[in-house]
């Protein structure tokens, strides 16, 4: 029997219940999955077939440490999904330029550096609400809203996170509240299911700590076809990858595309469980 370990936090040490569902279809395969915190040093990573990133939801907090963990693994010849190089390129939000330059698109961002005013630019631009969050992040950590008014508020976020790792500024579309957000999931390059997320009442946040929700939802093809889009551009077939975005005016706009540790909704569809089994076995086998 194969074992792989499903990397998680030490908050969540057994796994979301979402990522729980993966266990039976992977034993049913043949695979024997096991959570493991990834920043614990007595974990046996070199005896596993396989190292999938799951629910490292404070990586962004240790982001050395962790590209250092994942840089390990890579040279102990550990697989590790998604790929090293792909961890690498995804943990910074700045890959979105990237993905815009090669003909995805994206909800409109700029990248702002020291003396960047944010109140200037959402003038030049026409946007009465924008939103700063960092380029390096998760579950919306230090994100904020503003609007053209209140813009030094945003201001000053702004300037704390180009201290650090770095910002982004987007313009805040408000489909987010009146339709949703499209979380759109694929396996292996393939798509799988997908559902729409809805913040709460009086919230822009989509995340369940912030009691957003999600309905499975029958997304268009025009919806999927763009979300694989995006997928492709990415310098190799990802094994797991969730394409996150929003419907304005007819085109489906890229809000983010994640390939480090999201939240795969496995129970919202029927089968997606052993969808993403089927393609471990797969990678398993391939390598």
């Amino acid at each position: 029997m194969k074992t792989v370990l499903c990397a998680t936090s030490e908050a969540i040490p057994k796994l979301t219940q979402d990522d729980q569902a993966l266990i039976r279809p992977l034993a049913d395969r043949g695979i024997q999955a096991m959570a493991a915190v990834w920043s614990d040093p007595s974990v046996p990573w070199t005896s596993a077939d396989a190292v999938i990133i799951r629910s490292c939801w404070d990586y962004h907090l240790r982001l050395e440490d962790f590209l250092r963990w994942v840089a390990w693994l890579e040279q102990a010849g550990v697989r590790v999904w998604n790929r090293p190089s792909v961890l690498r390129w995804n943990a910074d939000k700045i890959y979105l330029r990237g993905l815009e330059r090669k003909g995805v698109a994206i909800v409109p961002t700029v990248w702002p550096e020291a003396g960047f005013s944010l109140a200037d630019k959402m003038r030049d631009l026409g946007w009465e609400k924008a939103v700063v969050k960092p380029r390096v992040s998760a579950t919306a950590y230090r994100t904020q809203v503003t609007t053209k008014k209140a813009a030094d508020g945003g201001q000053e976020l702004l300037d704390a996170l180009l201290r650090g790792p770095g910002a982004m500024v987007q313009q805040f579309m408000d489909t987010v509240i009146t339709r949703g957000e499209w979380s759109v999931v694929f396996f292996a390059g393939q798509f799988s299911h997908a559902v729409i997320k809805r913040p709460k009442a009086g919230d822009f946040r989509v995340q369940h700590d912030f009691g957003g929700s999600e309905i499975p939802t029958k997304a268009p093809d025009s919806v999927i076809e763009a979300a694989r889009r995006a997928v492709a551009a990415v310098e190799s077939v990802p094994l797991y990858a969730r394409v996150d975005g929003v419907e304005c005016d007819g085109r489906f706009l890229l809000m983010e595309l994640e390939l480090l540790e999201p939240a795969l909704f496995l129970k919202s569809s029927a089968g997606a469980a052993d969808r993403f089994a089927e393609a471990i076995e797969g990678a398993l086998q391939s390598h």
